[in-house]
């Protein structure tokens, strides 16, 4: 049998390589009705592989035979068959030596199975020959759609973007065979994301299809994206899967003043370091292309006043730097200005990325203590002076607008033994007890100035 086989075999091989199907006349053709019909299936002599192997490919509805070289009619012969599948997805007709499949043949399960086919006496069951091995390779069938394993995608593309910009790729895969047809060719197509994003259809790459989206505009964008099999001809499967795009900021805005005119008031008393107002430039962008820088440029109260920014807040906060005096000066005018601290120079022509905004400060009237002519005051009095007379005067003043009376008093915890008195009106200091110099010759003593509303006069 062996010998025969390798004969079909050989007769074949030309007429195979040029017409790629030829088949024997012992091939069997399994009506389409049957319950055995295949899904990916059989059976062309294609080589030999050694002396005795033969290969076979297997497709729906066709199967083989086998015959020995014996006279059938000289001994009564039973054909066996054993190997991969033999009995449970393969059957041989033990008189007729017919193969064929009891199951549906799957070749992403299994591609191909080696089988050995023997002839035996029918009723000791010896060899009648040595066993013939062949193979049967599953041909492939159409029955698998595309997969986006790794989807839904998500990518990110820079507004403001060129046309043609690359955006990220996707890959599907396909359970048919690579190498047979076109049941694993790939075409890629977009089914929404148009007119925004376009697809290579081949290479699956994602492109901007329009030149400067702008992310203050959109944000995001949702593509669906289908893979279609046989090369994207009609009858093809196809998968599908989405890409979420999101558009990443660009400094493509200026900072830009909430309000042109800012009012603030501040006491002329106020500590240094205060706080006196906020002003704000709003950014269309975000991060760190929305950061502004604040400085004071022009004005009046630029020796008073400074600007500093607030990095969370995105804010300027004018703070005073030099003491206030309301009977001085009673307002002030700044012109501050909010720029961008990171630019782009792609979008230059944009710009100038920066803003101003004028600010007014009103100072309002403190009431504000007396204050003396002079911190300290130096008299020389003999210690002889005569009781009650006039050994000096201190003065004051309300530096207020309102220039309230003054009343002056000695703190007493600086002169318990009360050796001097004050005129209250005047502020002139008189002797109250005698002098010694012999046992004093120095005495400090404070003087407080009160200023007393008129309505209490």
């Amino acid at each position: 049998m062996p010998e025969r086989l390798a004969e079909m075999l050989l007769d074949l091989w030309t007429p195979l390589i040029i017409l790629w199907i030829a088949l024997p006349p012992c091939i069997y053709m399994a009506p389409m009705n049957q319950s055995h019909v295949l899904t990916d299936s059989l059976a062309v002599l294609l080589s030999l592989w050694g002396d005795d192997t033969a290969i076979l490919w297997v497709w729906e509805g066709l199967f083989s035979c086998l015959h020995t070289d014996l006279d059938p009619g000289s001994k009564k012969i039973k054909y066996i068959l054993s190997g991969d599948g033999a009995g449970t997805i393969f059957q041989i007709n033990d008189v007729t030596g017919d193969i064929h499949a009891i199951k549906r043949l799957d070749r992403e399960e299994k591609a191909e199975y080696t089988l050995t086919a023997q002839a035996v006496d029918w009723e000791t069951n010896k060899p009648l020959e040595p066993p013939s091995e062949f193979i049967i390779k599953v041909q492939d069938i159409n029955d698998n759609a595309p997969e986006f394993l790794n989807g839904p995608y998500h990518a990110t593309v820079p507004e403001m973007s060129i046309l043609g910009t690359s955006v990220t790729n996707v890959t599907a895969t396909d359970a048919d065979d690579p190498v047979y047809g076109n049941s694993a060719k790939l075409v890629y197509s977009i089914l929404e994301g148009q007119p925004y994003f376009s697809i290579e259809p081949e290479t699956a790459i994602i492109k901007t299809a329009l030149p400067n989206m702008d992310r203050e505009a959109k944000e995001e964008y949702l593509v669906v994206i289908q893979a279609k099999d046989m090369g994207g001809h009609s009858g093809g499967l196809s998968g599908t899967t989405t890409l979420t795009v999101t558009l990443t900021d660009v400094n493509d805005n200026p900072p830009k003043f909430a309000q042109s005119l800012y009012h603030f008031s501040v006491p002329e008393d106020v500590v240094l370091g205060t706080a006196i107002g906020r002003v704000k430039a709003n950014d269309q962008d975000v991060g760190e292309n929305a950061q502004s820088s604040y400085d004071i440029i022009d004005g009046d109260g630029t020796a008073l006043f400074e600007i500093t920014s607030d990095a969370q807040a995105q804010d300027g906060i004018i703070r005073l730097r030099k003491p206030l005096d309301f009977e001085t000066k009673k307002s002030y005018t700044l012109k501050v200005e909010a720029a961008n601290v990171h630019i782009d120079p792609r979008f230059s022509s944009r710009g100038p990325f920066k803003d101003t905004a004028t600010v007014k400060i009103v100072v309002e009237d403190a009431d504000e203590p007396p204050v003396f002519s002079s911190p300290t005051y130096l008299l020389e009095v003999h210690e002889n002076a005569a009781l009650n007379s006039v050994i000096g005067q201190v003065t004051a003043r309300d530096p207020d607008i309102t220039s309230s009376p003054i009343r002056f008093s000695i703190d007493r915890h600086t002169d318990l033994e009360r050796q001097f008195n004050i005129n209250a009106d005047d502020g002139k200091i008189t002797l109250a007890t005698p002098l010694d110099r012999e046992l004093s010759v120095w005495h400090n003593i404070t003087i407080i100035a009160t200023e007393i509303s008129k309505n209490n006069c």
